[in-house]
């Protein structure tokens, strides 16, 4: 008797063993996140380490270690992180993307992580340009696809000049090649402060718009995962360490 409970011990003791080694090698899922790192200081490429940072790639992280996923970025032209996501060819996409209509109509959106509205830049001489209003008959600069590019195109009589990336609108605002550049709030502060004796900022901040994570529509469980993550990051106070970090160089 003793014996068959000798054995039937060992039995459940391996069997709990092999059962712990099947989880311990259980891979992590990897979920792919487009997004176009060009766009400080939200994301762009460390050139000492060359690797991806900025205030939406931390929050990404530390969602994906919340949730209990893998992070794998693509690093891609804005146009193509939106495309991309709404044929599902990311899981997600973090790239200061502003929550839309419109967007809304191709993808999913996490709850807003922060404002970000639309404000002019001007050279830094440049006291007739206070505004949109005044920007009629002007040349304007704006990253592709970006809802900067939908506020200009409102104005009438301006010439839009699209870049692939919004550092290329801001350096030929600073040598003189477009009139103003419309870009998100916090982006704009980055690009003044590089080139503070260029350029400036005018007027208010003309719009209200929230970031989002996007997500392929059809994954509502990313969605749920990376919403409860976000909200409990909220909670603890991260969101506001980064802005700490990130947006008040």
């Amino acid at each position: 008797m003793k014996r068959k409970a000798f054995l039937l011990l060992s039995v459940l003791v391996l069997l709990s063993l092999a059962l712990s080694a099947c989880a311990s090698g259980a891979k992590t899922a990897k979920v792919r996140v487009a997004t176009e790192a060009s766009y400080p200081p939200f994301e762009m490429v460390n050139e000492q380490t060359k690797e991806l940072e900025g205030f939406d790639i931390e929050l990404m992280n530390a969602i994906a270690k919340k949730a209990g996923f893998e992070v794998e970025y693509q690093n891609t032209p804005f146009d193509s992180v939106l495309s991309g996501i709404s044929t599902c060819q990311f899981d997600a996409a973090v790239s200061a993307i502003t929550i839309t209509e419109e967007r809304a109509k191709e993808m999913a959106f996490s709850d807003p992580y922060i404002n970000a509205g639309q404000i002019t830049t001007v050279e830094i001489g440049n006291t007739e340009i206070t505004g949109p209003a005044d920007l009629a008959g002007k040349t304007i600069g704006v990253q592709l696809s970006t809802t900067g590019q939908i506020e200009a195109e409102k104005i009438e009589g301006a010439t839009i000049k699209p870049y692939d990336t919004v550092d290329l609108a801001f350096l030929d605002l600073a040598n003189g090649q477009v009139d103003a550049v419309i870009a998100d709030y916090p982006t704009t502060l980055n690009y003044v402060a590089k080139f503070k004796d260029q350029i400036k900022t005018t007027g208010e901040i003309f719009t209200n718009e929230s970031y989002g994570i996007a997500v392929c529509k059809n994954n509502t469980d990313l969605l749920d995962k990376i919403n409860k993550a976000l909200a409990e990051l909220k909670a603890e106070g991260f969101l506001t360490e980064l802005e700490n970090k990130w947006l008040t160089k």
